[in-house]
């Protein structure tokens, strides 16, 4: 088994693979990480996520706002927690958007910033995380 990642959440790269992780590890589906440093001062990196169900999506944000806090993080606003279609977690440099299929097909972020590097959010994804799936 391998060494546990420590995180450095005041780091972008560390604190966007530490949400996926979370994302990946409460059956997240078509997790994409997004570098808008060059396009924009709002982020470094949005991370874009489906949810199956308002219920699911919801337990998606709870369970990233509840990991990151045990770190000392918490996120300076969420949005649409209570509609659940689209959910925004704003950790100031990096933005998690999780989605239900209709609302992310709709806005479409992937078009809507596609000048954005998209980095290979499964590279991110721990060894032993993919193993627990696996096993």
């Amino acid at each position: 088994m391998s060494e546990v990642k420590k995180y450095d959440l005041s780091n972008p790269d560390d604190l966007s693979a530490k949400i996926i992780n979370i994302l990946y590890g409460k059956k997240a589906h078509d997790i994409k990480l997004l570098k808008v440093t060059n396009q924009t001062v709002i982020a470094d990196y949005f991370v874009i996520a489906t949810g199956n169900s308002n219920t699911q999506i919801k337990a998606l944000a709870d369970e990233v706002e509840y990991q990151t806090g045990l770190l000392g993080l918490k996120p300076k606003n969420v949005e649409g927690f209570r509609e659940a279609s689209w959910v925004l977690l704003d950790y100031s440099s990096v933005i998690v958007h999780i989605f239900n299929r209709e609302t992310r097909e709709f806005y479409n972020l992937e078009r809507l910033w596609s000048d954005a590097e998209e980095i290979n959010a499964k590279s991110l994804i721990e060894e032993e995380e993919k193993d627990e799936d696996n096993g």
